[in-house]
């Protein structure tokens, strides 16, 4: 029970990797706390809202005093250019920025001698397609603030990120150039996100702070040119 009595808070847990994240921690012992805008068993709010973030914490911090993990997993809203409003754009950023960093501010006075923060990236950090402004523009955010996090907190929490390609979360089997075009030949799933945060989390890696890890199959490795390797241009 790698994670026993551990506190673990976990943004958007109620679904995708951060259902599996809280399963798999659960599954070792800890004590995890939730907040999504889904209802259900866990603290129910919008992650956009100050009071909400404020509110959360204080009940956490009510219960248990103190915080062991804390996983930024919530998604942004994803849209692009033509189609997301400036309130639109503004949402997606306090979802997927000021969020994560005003949890971090929040606990910054409990959290455990060994403790670790981890956020949940993108690969489109790096890459992007077009019409993706407002979710990109978190995810390159959350990349940034976890070593500018890592140095104010420098001693006494680690915190690092993952940038996940693409993870399925609906079970559905995926076979041929989807699966393929993956150097691991196949598409992620929820599991292996959870797996490298759980990681990050423990005593393992205690040596590993600042870092973004890219977990995608090889995708972003993956050059492409015209007529390569069978992709064909479009333009």
């Amino acid at each position: 029970m790698e994670f026993q009595d551990k506190v673990v808070v976990i943004t958007g847990g109620a679904q995708g990797i951060g259902k599996c994240c809280a399963e798999v921690f659960q599954s070792k012992g800890a004590l995890v706390q939730i907040i999504d805008c889904q209802p259900g068993p866990w603290f129910v709010g919008n992650l956009a809202e100050k009071s909400v973030l404020e509110a959360f914490a204080a009940e956490v911090i009510a219960r248990y005093g103190r915080v062991d993990v804390l996983v930024n997993n919530a998604m942004p809203l994803f849209k692009g250019i033509d189609a997301c409003t400036y309130e639109e754009f503004a949402y997606a950023q306090a979802v997927g920025v000021i969020a994560p960093f005003y949890l971090a501010k929040l606990f910054k006075d409990v959290f455990s001698p060994s403790a670790a923060i981890i956020n949940i990236s993108s690969s489109r950090d790096c890459m992007s397609q077009p019409q993706s402004e407002s979710y990109t523009a978190a995810k390159g955010g959350i990349a940034a603030l976890t070593h500018a996090l890592a140095a104010s907190l420098a001693g006494r929490v680690r915190v690092n990120s993952i940038s996940p390609g693409w993870i399925d979360t609906t079970n559905t089997p995926y076979a041929g150039p989807d699966a393929t075009q993956h150097f691991a030949g196949r598409v992620g799933h929820p599991l292996d996100i959870a797996n490298m945060v759980c990681y990050l989390a423990s005593e393992k890696a205690s040596f590993i702070t600042g870092e973004n890890i890219c977990i995608d199959g090889g995708m972003t490795r993956q050059m492409i040119y015209h007529n390569d390797c069978g992709w064909t241009f479009q333009g």
